[in-house]
């Protein structure tokens, strides 16, 4: 079902499919392993679906813990494998630089979750050839494709 053309560029539904459907480890910036957080229900969503998560925070600077059972990073240039999603939980000011990391090491996408909208980081990532979703979440796309009268 196509989607309505006033979500804007940033939601395009190839870039939403090849994140959903193709790419594997996602990177979850902000996933500090408290479950009243939105960034761990979401990353618990993402297992259930069959990723492989990432979480990034600054917390594992210094205490090498886990989340969901999955090692955690500070930063993504501290992950040592490659990341096929950034998928990142932080104010819309912020994100931009989660988005430019996600380019500089190497990453397939970037996400940025519902409410989070920053036009510079889209066009920058972009620009680089790295395909960016914007202000929508996992859970809100997986929905719309289980019952398409949702979209």
């Amino acid at each position: 079902m196509p989607r309505l053309e006033t979500v804007g560029e940033w939601q395009r539904d190839e870039w939403v499919d090849l994140m959903l459907d193709d790419l594997e480890t996602w990177a979850v910036v902000g996933l500090s392993g408290d479950p009243g957080r939105t960034a761990y229900s979401i990353a618990d969503l993402l297992q259930r679906r069959g990723k492989r998560i990432v979480p990034i925070h600054p917390r594992f600077a210094d205490d090498a813990g886990e989340v969901l059972g999955r090692q955690g990073f500070a930063t993504l240039a501290d992950v040592p494998f490659p990341i096929d999603v950034v998928d990142v939980f932080r104010r819309s000011e912020a994100a931009g630089e989660f988005a430019d990391q996600a380019v500089a090491v190497g990453a397939r996408a970037v996400w940025l979750q519902l409410g989070v909208i920053d036009v510079e980081a889209f066009r920058r990532t972009t620009e680089a050839g790295v395909p960016m979703v914007m202000d929508t979440c996992p859970s809100i796309e997986w929905r719309r494709r289980d019952d398409p009268r949702s979209a």
